[in-house]
Order: C-alpha cells, then structure tokens, then sequence
C-alpha cells in the first residue's frame, strides 16, 4: 500500500468525464509533449470508482496498492499499476 503525488494524465472518461484510467507522472506536461518518461517513472492508475473533476496535469495524491504491471497506452508506457483505493487534490504541507 503506497500514498503517491504526480500530474494527471487522462486516458478513459465516463460519458459524464469521470476518470475510469489514467497515467500518474512525474512532472508538468510529461507524456503530452514527446518523448514520455521512462516506464519507470510513469503509474498507470485503475481507480476503485471513476474518479470526479479532474482534468488533464491536475495534481493529486493517489492511496492504493501498487504493482508491477506494464501497461502500454497512445500516451505513454508505464511499468507500473495502481488499483486506487482513494485520488484526492495535492495539498503541500505548510512549512
């Protein structure tokens, strides 16, 4: 059981646009301009409900069980699967 921050990187909607898949990677714009990260920098994430209000580079912390599982996709390989038990907003602790 893992707790990972990274960008959203949509690949299935729902027909109200719910994410059903997406790729969680490292940096800002990663896997929309070319080339992607390495697979080893790049989780593909399987969330336990389609996850609501997120849009393409948003940030989020993804809670959930991680494995090794290669995943390829039109956006990118990911070496990497998450079935995601909670995606919620990044928030930064105050320092």
């Amino acid at each position: 059981s893992v707790r990972l921050p990274g960008y959203v990187v949509p690949l299935e909607t729902t027909a109200q646009g719910d994410l059903r898949e997406f790729l969680l990677v490292p940096y800002f714009g990663a896997c929309i301009h070319t080339p992607p990260p390495p697979a080893n920098q790049i989780v593909h994430v399987v969330p336990k409900t389609p996850a609501k209000g997120l849009r393409s580079m948003d940030t989020v912390w993804i809670t959930g069980t991680l494995a090794t599982v290669r995943t390829d996709s039109y956006m990118g390989a990911a070496s990497y699967r998450i079935e995601a038990q909670n995606v919620a907003p990044y928030e930064d602790k105050a320092r």
